[in-house]
């Protein structure tokens, strides 16, 4: 059984209070860093752990702290990107609702590193009973001392806050999400000036993801050395995986970088093979927005190599036999999955979700979302697959924001892997308008075999 840093401790009866939290060992590495260490020494920590972005882009953690401007006189903060909006991604939410302290911890430790005397959670507005139980803690965490001012007598002084989105998926883009933590509509900003320079409210800024934030504590409290012998290569460290799908055992889990695939979706320890016995047809082991693996290239790579749950092994090959880490959304299709109707669901999504700021975006996304209707309900056209790739590499890289290439991606990878599936909608048009997707998926089951 791997190693759990961050959930290990989730069924302790009533850890998501102070008293029950606090005599689990809670708040050690706040006493550790504003008691004995500096904020230089809390960011070197970081930066030996090897700790990379838990949101998707897999930046190193201490590299983005330490492009923090330090002018004099301007205030800097932390913002913690808790606006968890992928689908298929769910795992930020649980270590909130089940370990608030954690995350709140993670602020202090990390606010204290970067300097910041006050710090928000941005939270997606469909995570209301969340923000709740966010705020509880967070009180609990004043009334004990850990907020507030002078801290632990170190005359360190911190505010936390919550603030609550409204439900959108352009604000997990760091930028949009600054300009709706102003008040302002979340539209994604030009870069540069980066956050770490103009960020919130013109003032430096770090944007970090909860799981990311939530690192900090156990990479201080153990220290960065021995944080970096868990993991392989430069995926150091554990991972919260939401797996769901066609599959026995959805749910959180946390697993040390460098397992293989295999074991992760057939052990009982995690996912415990595809559910009803049926054969895996793809997976998109990242979240919606990373390209979708055929059956054959999920637990092996293309040179035949065992492909690991890290950030290098995903990604073998590039796009054409790899995919992505990305936020840990684990997505397994089974044999009874149709390929076609599930992109277009995910081109509806990103369609909606788009800010509409760029033209490529804006139109691209609503066009794609056309087109694979057609192909969906037996109205396509052969030339609709050719038209559908040549829209989506003209979204791909130009766009202010990645949300276009999180759109594009799904629908490249689709056609890639599985373009015979889209030619049988195509060439059976009556079949694909009854919407009897188990004798669709069956057939072109068949095709992918």
């Amino acid at each position: 059984m791997g190693r759990k840093l961050l959930i290990d401790k989730v069924n302790v009866p009533d850890i998501e209070t102070y008293e029950v939290y606090r005599k689990e060992g809670g708040y050690r590495s706040v006493e550790k860093a504003l008691k004995t260490m500096t904020p230089e020494e809390v960011v070197e920590e970081v930066k030996k752990s090897g700790l990379r972005g838990r949101g998707g882009a897999g930046f190193p953690t201490g590299m983005k702290w330490s492009f923090l401007a330090k002018p004099e006189g301007i205030p800097r903060y932390l913002v913690c990107n808790a606006d968890e909006s992928e689908p298929g991604t769910f795992k930020d939410r649980y270590l909130m609702e089940k370990i608030p302290h954690y995350l709140v911890e993670g602020m202090i430790t990390s606010s204290y590193a970067l300097g910041a005397n006050t710090s928000y959670i941005y939270i997606r507005g469909e995570y209301m009973w969340v923000l709740h139980i966010l705020e509880k803690a967070i009180a609990e965490a004043y009334a004990n001392g850990w907020l507030g001012k002078n801290i632990l007598g170190t005359g360190y002084n911190l505010d936390l806050y919550v603030t609550c989105g409204a439900g959108a998926y352009i604000c997990g883009e760091e930028t949009a999400l600054l300009e709706s933590l102003e008040g302002k509509r979340g539209n994604p900003r030009m870069k540069p000036p980066f956050p770490a320079v103009k960020g919130l409210w013109q003032s430096p800024t770090v944007v970090n993801n909860v799981e990311t934030i939530a690192a900090v504590v156990p990479i201080i409290n153990d220290g960065g050395d021995e944080y970096a012998k868990i993991g392989i290569g430069k995926s150091t460290g554990t991972k919260l995986i939401s797996a769901c799908g066609n599959i026995n055992k959805p749910g959180v889990y946390e697993i040390e970088l460098g397992i293989p695939v295999e074991e992760f979706l057939y052990s009982d320890e995690y996912c415990g093979g595809i559910k009803n016995g049926k054969k895996l047809k793809a997976c998109i082991p990242g979240g919606s927005s990373v390209p979708i693996i055929p059956h054959f290239l999920v637990c092996k790579t293309a040179k035949g190599e065992d492909r690991l749950m890290s950030y290098e092994s995903l990604a073998d090959g590039g796009f054409a036999t790899g995919s992505m880490l990305g936020s840990g959304g684990f997505i397994v299709y089974d044999e009874d999955q149709c390929v076609v109707r599930n992109t277009w669901n995910l081109a509806r999504f990103y369609r909606h979700e788009s800010c509409g700021q760029c033209s490529p975006c804006r139109e691209g996304t609503g066009w794609m979302e056309k087109v694979l209707y057609h192909i969906e309900n037996g109205t396509g056209k052969m030339d609709d697959i050719d038209l559908l790739w040549d829209i989506q590499r003209r979204i791909e890289g130009n766009t202010i924001c990645p949300l276009g290439d999180a759109a594009a991606w799904p629908v490249a990878a689709a056609i890639r892997h599985f373009r015979e599936e889209f030619e049988w909608h195509i060439k059976n048009p009556q079949l694909a308008q009854t919407k009897n997707y188990g004798l669709v998926a069956e057939k072109v089951f068949e095709i992918a075999q």
